[in-house]
């Protein structure tokens, strides 16, 4: 395992140094006259830079790789508390392009800090990592027979393969403690002692990681959307199932009180046996939709994917879909609503195949997965037993059964770190018994509750006055709540 040195300041020798020391070249972030979040960030007052690092931590002499960073400067500078690094979750997620939404969520308190996008290596904007797949996404439904099952393993095989052929030379490279190791470059060229954090869904497993490397080198942190560190790996979504029917049911009432709009039925079951009907149909043959195929394989990623905004935009697209598909199954002619193309364009093109390899090649290269497919068949067999449509897509064989093993271990995150957390109730992605885990491993943190929403991500996302207010109320002061504070859902 790779050490993390504690020294806060580098050291004039230190095999780093030429990267801790680096002069950031900051610059407009506008790449083209197509570039509209290049725009939105011009607009905001953002600067960009590249940030250089090495490829491997063992040999910063060799391959380095680029790192793109935004900034919003504090315009407050008397009262400057420091930079504030952000991560939206993936892995393999963007969030270069993120302060102008942050700064505005975190009010008068964004005043007082430099509010900093990165993507982390690998994604974005950053050096790329493209295994040149026919798709965005490795997660796919594992069917209803065993046939179908042996097509997803062949699936995940082959795209394991794409990735050793087009990308091989990065993949041991593409992990989490080489993200962290990034942010601690950066925290240094910034000139920042240490760094406070915001890290949405995925990200709060990557500030876990830091605050695990690097003790000692950050000031608030704000985790939203926790990961237990003992669930995060290649297989994380088995603890999904539970919360995604509670979602998907309601939606499903929400849909039925809306039946003159959508026509999916006029009570919750009406709905969800409508959403059965579709899976069925697809495991029979195909939908047609549009100039795609829906099979039994992509439909319950349509469902997994309409599911983690709980307000009336969200519900209202998923249900377009949802109705789109429904037609399908009826053998009408559709043409699919723009939420739906979208969807299907990302999963049966390879116009997203960066975001898909970088995330699957984080989540494999950190955590070792089961080699064995029986494994995966059996866990699927027993999902199945308990959710039919949803099991059989949170228990699936992914390509990580088919990795190079990873080349460190992962992180123990030990130690008491006075963090904030917040989380929904109901969160599809990253379930609310995670967080409460989270907050017993620490002590000294505390746990803003948003109690009754299907909601992933609160802070600055899902519009409750109570969770904004007190998180930019730590962010201002430093000081945690004295106790664990919970806040109410909207009414639907």
């Amino acid at each position: 395992m790779l050490p993390a040195t504690s020294q806060a300041a580098p050291a004039a020798h230190s095999p780093l140094a030429r990267y801790q020391h680096q002069r950031l070249t900051w610059k407009s972030c506008v790449l083209g006259a197509e570039d509209a979040m290049g725009k939105e960030l011009q607009q905001a007052g953002a600067r960009c830079a590249d940030l250089t690092v090495p490829l491997d931590y063992t040999r910063p002499q060799g391959r380095t790789l680029t790192i793109a960073v935004s900034r919003i400067r504090a315009t407050d500078p008397a009262h400057r508390v420091g930079a504030l690094l952000l991560n939206s979750g993936g892995p393999g997620g963007q969030t270069l392009g993120d302060p102008p939404w942050v700064r505005r969520a975190m009010r008068e308190t964004g005043a007082r800090f430099d509010v900093i996008g990165v993507d982390p290596r690998f994604v974005g904007r950053s050096t790329p990592l493209d295994c040149r797949w026919p798709t965005g996404s490795a997660f796919r439904g594992a069917g209803h027979d065993r046939a179908g099952f042996d097509r997803m393993t062949r699936l995940a095989k082959d795209l394991a393969r794409r990735c050793r052929s087009n990308a091989g030379d990065l993949l041991p490279y593409a992990t989490t403690r080489d993200t962290a190791r990034d942010m601690d470059v950066l925290r240094a060229a910034l000139g920042e002692r240490r760094i406070s954090y915001l890290g949405y869904s995925y990200g709060s497993y990557l500030g876990e990681v830091y605050t695990a490397m690097f003790p000692g080198r950050t000031d608030r942190v704000v985790l939203d959307g926790v990961i237990s560190p003992d669930r995060y790996g290649p297989r994380l979504l088995r603890f999904a199932g539970p919360s995604n029917r509670h979602a998907l049911e309601g939606w499903a009432a929400w849909t039925a009180a809306r039946d003159t709009t959508y026509g999916l039925g006029r009570t919750r079951g009406a709905v969800l046996a409508a959403v059965d009907r579709i899976q069925a149909a697809a495991a029979r043959e195909p939908l047609r939709v549009g100039a795609y195929p829906v099979d039994e394989h992509m439909t319950p990623f349509v469902v997994f994917n309409g599911l983690s905004q709980d307000n009336a935009a969200a519900y209202g697209d998923f249900a377009q879909g949802v109705r789109d598909l429904l037609r399908a199954a009826r053998g009408e002619p559709v043409t699919p609503s723009p939420g739906l193309a979208e969807v299907l364009a990302v999963e049966q093109s390879g116009a997203d195949s960066r975001y898909g390899s970088a995330q699957t090649a984080i989540l494999c290269g950190d955590v070792a997965a089961p080699r064995d497919p029986e494994v995966y068949w059996r866990d699927v067999q027993r999902a199945r037993a308990e959710d039919p449509l949803i099991g059989p897509f949170t228990h699936d064989i992914n390509p990580c059964a088919f990795w190079a093993p990873p080349r460190e271990r992962p992180t123990t995150i030990r130690g008491d770190v006075p963090a904030l957390l917040v989380n929904a109730t109901g969160d599809p992605r990253t379930d609310y018994p995670g967080a409460t885990a989270v907050r017993r491993m620490w002590p000294s943190s505390r746990l803003i509750t948003l109690r009754g929403a299907d909601q992933h991500a609160v802070f600055g996302v899902y519009g409750s006055d109570c969770v904004d207010t007190a998180v930019n109320a730590y962010l201002a002061t430093g000081r945690l709540p004295v106790t664990d504070p919970t806040c109410a859902a909207r009414p639907r």
